[in-house]
């Protein structure tokens, strides 16, 4: 990477950091720190769930959908819009209203408001150690995208060098800086892979011709995914947009309703077909760069399915242009990363330790923040998959979490002690199958049986209490 190249990456993450600081003077308490003031517009708050649900991870995986599979890759992010329009009609009425009335800062508030504080105990813990684990694949995707472009930096050290900048500017600035960032991150994204990556890439590896000759026929079609696989990912990601800390942030954050539901539409137009297509179509091209030589150094045998859109940029961009899609990337993982690290100290200083309203909780925040940021770098370290890491952290929370929340929006009469064990249910088996490496029936992922065991204990236990009070009533 020439000088040029790299000045352009360090101003940017130069610049990350101010807005960090900047947001640092503007924070007087934890309504400021965790939902912006509650006066967020919807392009802020659109752009803002897109970057931190798509991200730097998604981007990453995406890429490597495409290099191994082709456009029905793109499938992934198509349950994103169906999660962002669902969650937008049929939650975001029934909360946004609550919250201010109320006063919410977390998602387990909202849970206690319909059950109790044990439910919302349970469910802090659960999403905190959930959005430890997302942080950590966007630590890791971004220094997978650093090791490849930067010669002779190891992964390890990149992995030290972007946790600690996404750490130090999130701790600083709170969700102001992250969604004010978060619209800068995906203009800057959008504009390097739509004027730049796409075409200069487009270009390097020979045009049409040359994609339809390397490529199987299979992967222009969007036909070339199993219904396992589609099955998989609608259980994993849907939920996710009734379950997340972040995306209920953002609900939190927003001026009204109305404001929140615009935001979650433009959310959704923006992962699919924009993102979708933008992601698997740069993989593609890396497959096709690998095949016909064009990546120096690198083979089949050599090449990670996740790096190869990296060094593709690297290798076909010209100097100065390298510069400007690598902060593009870097800043999709900034933008996931420092939601997910809100996200979890959030819950943690709301839910679990309830310590939102002393005099010092504001710096109680931030310090949490830096903790969690610290352990997910650790755990970054010590993995390999950017999508693996993501899809369990999200199959952890929805398994744990999905079905209370359904009960919540629809039943007329919740119970309590049924969500509590529904929770510790969903969870904890979804966590054992994941470790335990259980081949499961019909290839289905593991938080699938976890939301039905879920499910079943919350149907048994509710039906159990309903038929004793009747009993008593008799």
């Amino acid at each position: 990477m020439g000088w040029i190249d790299l000045s352009i990456f360090c101003v940017y993450l130069l610049s990350m950091l101010g807005v960090g600081v900047y947001f640092l003077r503007k924070n007087k308490n934890t309504d400021d720190y965790f939902v912006g003031g509650r006066k967020l517009s919807s392009i802020h708050i659109g752009l803002s769930v897109v970057a931190t649900d798509v991200g730097g991870g998604f981007s990453i995986g995406l890429g490597g959908l495409g290099f191994t599979m082709g456009l029905s890759g793109s499938w992934l992010l198509f349950t994103g819009l169906l999660g962002a329009w669902l969650s937008g009609v049929l939650l975001i009425p029934k909360v946004s209203g609550l919250a201010r009335r109320k006063g919410f800062l977390s998602f387990p508030q909202f849970l206690e408001h319909v059950f109790d504080k044990r439910v919302a105990l349970i469910a802090g813990l659960i999403s905190a150690i959930g959005y430890l684990g997302f942080t950590s694949s966007q630590i890791l995707a971004g220094a997978k995208l650093a090791s490849s472009t930067f010669d002779g930096l190891s992964i390890d050290n990149a992995l030290l060098i972007m946790g600690t900048i996404a750490i130090v500017y999130t701790v600083l600035g709170g969700l102001k800086a992250v969604i004010y960032t978060d619209t800068i991150q995906w203009i800057i994204l959008m504009a390097g892979l739509i004027f730049v990556g796409l075409p200069f890439a487009y270009t390097s590896i020979g045009g049409y011709e040359a994609i339809a000759e390397t490529l199987p026929a299979e992967f222009l079609s969007l036909r070339n995914v199993s219904w396992q696989q589609i099955v998989n990912w609608m259980f994993t990601i849907i939920p996710i947009w009734f379950i997340g800390m972040t995306l209920y942030q953002r609900i939190y954050a927003a001026k009204n309703t109305q404001t929140a539901q615009r935001g979650w539409f433009i959310a959704g137009l923006f992962e699919y077909p924009l993102m979708a297509f933008i992601g698997v179509v740069l993989g593609m091209f890396a497959r096709v760069a690998m095949e016909n030589h064009l990546l120096p150094g690198y083979n089949a045998a050599n090449l990670d399915a996740e790096m190869g859109l990296p060094v593709l940029l690297k290798t076909v961009l010209p100097v100065g242009f390298l510069g400007i899609v690598l902060s593009a990337y870097f800043s999709a993982i900034m933008s996931t990363a420092d939601s997910c690290l809100m996200a979890a100290s959030g819950n943690l200083l709301t839910d679990v330790f309830r310590l939102h309203n002393g005099r010092r909780s504001l710096l109680l925040s931030q310090l949490l923040t830096l903790i969690i940021g610290s352990i997910a770098l650790l755990l970054a370290l010590k993995m390999t998959s950017v999508l693996d890491l993501m899809l369990h952290s999200y199959s952890f929370m929805v398994s744990g979490m999905i079905i209370p929340v359904l009960a919540a929006l629809f039943s007329k009469n919740p119970n309590k002690v049924a969500a509590l064990l529904s929770m510790l249910t969903g969870g904890s088996l979804t966590l054992f199958l994941i470790l335990s490496g259980l081949k499961l029936p019909l290839e289905l992922d593991a938080n699938i049986f976890g939301i039905g065991g879920s499910l079943l204990v919350y149907v048994l236990v509710a039906s159990v209490k309903k038929e004793r009070t009747i009993r008593i009533k008799v």
